[in-house]
C-alpha cells in the first residue's frame, strides 16, 4: 500500500460568521476547549500518518503559522518557572509535522487553493482537509481513506448520511453501489434543489484524497460565479478516468464554522476531556438545573 505523506489545509477565509470575533483572529485559531480549531485537524493528520503539512492562508492568518512555530521566550519562561507540562505541550505543537504555509491572494474558491499545493505535492497522492470540520477520531477515517485510495487509485471523498433536508447542504452523491462503508460514486451534484436530490449521501465532512492528477482536473475547470473554481466540479470530471469512491463516517463530525455546532463541539470535547470532564459535567449539570431544561419542561438533574 502506498503511503500518503502529505497534506493540504486550506484555510484562507475570513469567517464572518463568527464576527467580530474573527476581526482580528483567524476563525481556525478559535479554541475549542484548550486548542485552538485548526490544531485537532493537524492532530487528525498526524494520527493517520501524515508527515509533511501545507496551509493554504491569506495575509491576516500569521497567527496560524506563530502557532505551529517555537515560541523561545516562551519556553525559557516555563522552564524557568519548573512547568515541565506545560513546556512539553508547546514544543510538541512545532515538532508535530513538517509544517509550511502559502498565501491565496485571492478568494478564487477552494478548487483554486488546492491547486496552489501542486509543486508542493508533487507526483504522488495527497490528502486534503477543510479546518471547519472536527472529528475526534484519531484519525480513523483519513486512515480508511487513505487506504482506499492506494487500493482503487481513485479520488477518495468523505460522506456521510444525513436527512434529506440537510443533505441538500452539500454535494449529493448519486452511489453505483455500496459495499463495505465505500460508495462508488456514479454522479456529485453541487447543493441541488430538494426534489432533485438522488439520495441521503453527502460530501461532508471535508475530507478528500486524492492522486496527482487532480491538478489537471482543477485546470481544466471553468471559473463558476464569483470567478471561483469549485473543487467539487473538477472531481466530477475525475469520474470517468480514475472514479471516485466515498468512504462513509460514522463518528462525531463538527462544524466549527458555524456558531451552534462550535458551541456543540466545545460542550461535547470538554466532557470528554480527562481533566477538565468531570468537573465540567458538575458545572453543566447545575446549569441545566438552574435554568429549568428538561424533556418534560422540568429541571433536569443529570446529563446523560
Amino acid at each position: 500500500m502506498s503511503h500518503v505523506r502529505k497534506a493540504v489545509i486550506p484555510a484562507a477565509g475570513l469567517g464572518t460568521r463568527f464576527l467580530p470575533a474573527t476581526k482580528a483572529i483567524p476563525k481556525e485559531m478559535l479554541p475549542i476547549v484548550d486548542r485552538p480549531a485548526i490544531q485537532y485537524v493537524i492532530e487528525e493528520a498526524v494520527s493517520a500518518g501524515i508527515e509533511d503539512i501545507l496551509v493554504i492562508t491569506a495575509p491576516s492568518k500569521k497567527p496560524l503559522e506563530d502557532h505551529f512555530d517555537r515560541n523561545f521566550e516562551l519556553e525559557a519562561l516555563l522552564e524557568s518557572r519548573g512547568k515541565t507540562a506545560g513546556l512539553d505541550q508547546v514544543k510538541a505543537i512545532a515538532s508535530m509535522a513538517k509544517m509550511h504555509f502559502t498565501r491565496q491572494g485571492q478568494p478564487l474558491g477552494l478548487g483554486h487553493a488546492i491547486g496552489m499545493a501542486r509543486c508542493y505535492v508533487g507526483d504522488e497522492p495527497f490528502a486534503v482537509l477543510l479546518p471547519d470540520d472536527i472529528l475526534t477520531d484519531n484519525g480513523e477515517l483519513l486512515s480508511r481513506m487513505i487506504s482506499t485510495q492506494a487500493s482503487t487509485g481513485s479520488v477518495v471523498v468523505a460522506a456521510g448520511h444525513y436527512p434529506l433536508e440537510d443533505v441538500i447542504s452539500y454535494g449529493v452523491i448519486d452511489p453505483i453501489s455500496i459495499a463495505d462503508d465505500v460508495i462508488d460514486v456514479a454522479s456529485i451534484v453541487e447543493k441541488p434543489a430538494l426534489e432533485d436530490a438522488t439520495s441521503n449521501y453527502g460530501l461532508a465532512p471535508g475530507r478528500y484524497v486524492f492522486p496527482p492528477s487532480i491538478f489537471d482536473a482543477i485546470d481544466a475547470t471553468t471559473p463558476g460565479v464569483g470567478g471561483e473554481i469549485q473543487i467539487t466540479d473538477a472531481i466530477a470530471a475525475m469520474i470517468a478516468s480514475t472514479g471516485v469512491r466515498a468512504v462513509l463516517n460514522h463518528n462525531n463530525r463538527y462544524d466549527a464554522g458555524q456558531k451552534l455546532d462550535w458551541l456543540r463541539a466545545t460542550v461535547e470535547i470538554a466532557l470528554g476531556h480527562d481533566e477538565l470532564g468531570p468537573g465540567f459535567r458538575e458545572l453543566l449539570t447545575d446549569i441545566v438545573a438552574k435554568h429549568g431544561i428538561g424533556a418534560a419542561g422540568t429541571p433536569s438533574t443529570e446529563i446523560a
